[in-house]
């Protein structure tokens, strides 16, 4: 009999609220679903437990405060709807390996996934992996529920790791696992980045027949690409490199557009490329650009790109190729606070890199993050002010929150703004608990960004009344079928 895994993504949205959701599919799922398929006779399922079909539009506000509350309650509360769920499609799969893929900010929820599986199933070995287990190392073993860890890029290892379970060999073997000997917490040899990306599997491709509930996805839940893995820039703040590496690795630009075409026979006619930095070398977004316009006639496409990449005519290459939106992380409004973030540039040229993004007629959604260490009122205000003038359609706010395994988590530990053990469950970008500020007090950093909160809702509230009418949004809304299409226009005219 074949032997079976089960992937999982653990919730973390649907625990603020039942209607909050990850809709999409978890592209880490995805490749190691793919591996699995193409190089193993493993049985493979993947089950999004952050995903509702009846999903609705995050407020800020309400996660940093009646959302939660409730959160605090689900994770306490072990007779809670979701830990049902999980526990149900464990027991109806029953798998001899559960892979759980987990961040710092669900990594508490990921323990109760493993706690719930080892209740159904107690010889199941549960291994945990994502950005979490790559930033700590062996210390993801404190939690006992968990039985071996992946750290770095999971698909050669969760080949291997199976391969060595199906023989009856020394997992400890297989580099890239941590594991447990002699009551020591142990990292295996490293695992090297995957070198020719062009060889993974498409994560898409295996959905059909490996996730769970598939068919209650909507299409745009797979239209999330990577055209590349690791970032050359070294923000301070940030993990990236912890995971992928600061050196880039490329997909050749005819894989990239034969995954984008199969998308296209989706259905799809948006699709979003979830590099940590697109268009990080000329010759490599040109050759993409190129290829695009000849071979995905029509596909529009948005993506996350650094201020100092911004040029006119990059951008202007980008649109005629069919970009239509791109993120861009700005952070904040001061000078200062942005040369200790190590951003590489001033808010005088971000502002002038979103000039260049708007008066290109492409959307454009900026980043902001408050509650750097050395913030003051006055770079708050700045920040906000920066907020109003840039007139983002929309923005993307979050709390300055240094993970476990950062170099920023390093610094707040030796300035004493956090204790040598945190709670992970209180640890995450929108948490009402994070304060890193050395001249704000908690509470008055919490009067002033419960302002910004409230401002960034209903300026992106909005823009969604703006944006639901426009023709790339109706575009989209056909792409959901006219019942899921009008339940979300509802829910969007609602402000949810």
């Amino acid at each position: 009999m074949d032997q079976k895994i089960l992937l999982i993504e653990p919730p973390f949205h649907r625990l603020f609220k039942e209607t909050y959701s990850l809709d999409r599919y978890p592209l880490a799922l995805g490749y190691l679903a793919g591996a699995i398929q193409q190089e193993t006779d493993w049985q493979v399922r993947t089950y999004n437990a952050d995903f509702t079909p009846r999903s609705e539009q995050v407020k800020v506000s309400y996660l940093a405060g009646t959302g939660f509350a409730s959160y605090q309650r689900n994770l306490q509360n072990p007779s809670a709807k979701i830990w049902q769920e999980i526990h149900s499609v464990v027991e109806r799969h029953r798998p001899d390996v559960v892979g759980i893929s987990a961040k710092s900010q669900n990594f508490t929820s990921a323990c109760i996934v493993a706690e719930l599986v080892k209740q159904v199933c107690p010889e199941c070995l549960v291994v945990l992996g994502g950005a979490h287990a790559s930033m700590i190392g062996p210390d993801v073993l404190l939690c006992p529920h968990i039985d071996l860890g992946v750290q770095g890029e999971g698909e050669a290892t969760i080949v291997e790791l199976l391969g060595a379970i199906q023989a009856g060999a020394d997992t400890a073997e297989v580099p890239g696992v941590l594991y447990r000997r002699a009551g020591q917490r142990v990292a295996a040899a490293k695992r090297e980045p995957v070198a020719d990306l062009d060889s993974l599997a498409w994560p898409h491709a295996s959905a059909p027949e490996t996730l769970i509930d598939h068919g209650l996805y909507p299409p745009t839940a797979f239209q999330y690409v990577f055209a590349t893995r690791g970032c050359p820039f070294n923000c301070f703040f940030c993990g990236s490199r912890n995971i992928w590496s600061r050196k880039v690795r490329f997909r050749s630009p005819d894989n990239v557009i034969a995954e984008l075409q199969q998308l296209q026979k989706l259905g799809l006619r948006f699709v979003h490329f979830d590099d940590d930095t697109f268009g990080v070398t000329r010759k490599h977004l040109r050759e993409l650009c190129d290829a695009i316009s000849t071979g995905c006639p029509g596909l529009k496409w948005s993506c996350e790109i650094h201020v100092n990449l911004v040029d006119e005519q990059t951008i202007a290459e980008m649109k005629q190729a069919g970009c239509y939106r791109i993120q861009i992380g700005i952070e904040s409004g001061c000078d200062e606070i942005l040369r200790a973030m190590r951003k590489g540039f001033t808010i005088a040229q971000a502002r002038a890199a979103c000039d260049i993004i708007q008066r290109q007629g492409l959307e454009l959604h900026a980043f902001f993050m408050v509650g750097f260490p050395q913030e003051t009122e006055e770079t708050l205000a700045q920040t906000a002010q920066a907020m109003r003038d840039i007139a983002a359609g929309r923005v993307l706010y979050s709390i300055f929150t240094p993970y476990p395994g950062t170099e920023a988590y390093e610094y707040c530990q030796n300035r004493g703004l956090i204790g040598q053990a945190v709670d992970l469950s209180k640890h995450f970008h929108q948490s009402p608990e994070n304060c890193f500020c050395e001249n704000i007090s908690h509470e008055r950093f919490r009067q002033l960004v419960t302002a910004i909160e409230r401002t960034c809702d209903r300026r992106n509230a909005r823009r969604r009344m703006r944006e639901i009418f426009s023709r790339n949004s109706l575009t989209r809304l056909r792409q959901l079928g006219p019942g899921k299409a009008i339940r979300k226009a509802w829910r969007v005219l609602r402000g949810k």
